[in-house]
């Protein structure tokens, strides 16, 4: 008796599916290499892995004074707060502000402020940060496109702005070095 080759047997079926699987297998894999560099490409490259953390020396930054930094491709300000600054953004009244928020909770130490240097109303680049230029009613900053006013602790006081100044990601590595993001 002859047997057809055409027709599946008992005894070997078990090794076709072991192959079949084997094949697939093989073809799945050679499809997740050959995309893994179109799927790698969509992250972020070295430049922008770069400036996702940015370290500020503040040892030169005397008590009173601001410096400006650039992270991420915006304006962050830095302000060394004097003991009467400080004070004056304790004191105010949490419900005199439109967007209530108490000084401790923008700060990590109380004589450092670090904030987003744009006004949350349209993306302005604020006043007030360099001697000379307008504070504002307040003492903080001022967008003199639409006539926002920011306190000392960046908390929005007039104006149209929906919200306080965001205060970005940040940690100090020790008494003299700032680290953003």
């Amino acid at each position: 008796m002859t047997t057809d080759p055409t027709k599946t047997t008992s005894a070997n079926r078990p090794r076709r599916d072991v192959l079949g699987l084997a094949a697939w297998t093989m073809g799945a894999a050679g499809a997740g290499l050959a995309a893994w560099p179109f799927i790698a490409s969509l992250g972020p490259g070295a430049e922008a892995r770069a400036l996702a953390t940015i370290d500020v020396d503040l040892t030169p930054v005397a008590e009173g004074q601001a410096i400006t930094v650039v992270w991420r491709g915006k304006p962050v300000f830095i302000r060394h707060r004097t003991e009467a600054e400080i004070s004056a953004a304790r004191a105010v009244a949490l419900e005199d502000l439109p967007s209530p928020e108490p000084d401790d909770t923008r700060v990590r130490r109380a004589q450092w402020l670090v904030v987003l240097g744009v006004c949350p109303h349209l993306g302005c680049v604020l006043q007030g940060q360099r001697d000379g230029e307008p504070r504002g009613d307040y003492g903080g900053w001022f967008c003199s496109c639409h006539g926002s006013h920011f306190d000392e602790s960046g908390r929005v006081r007039a104006g149209p702005s929906p919200s306080n100044l965001p205060v970005p990601p940040h940690d100090f590595r020790d008494d003299g070095t700032l680290v953003i993001g």
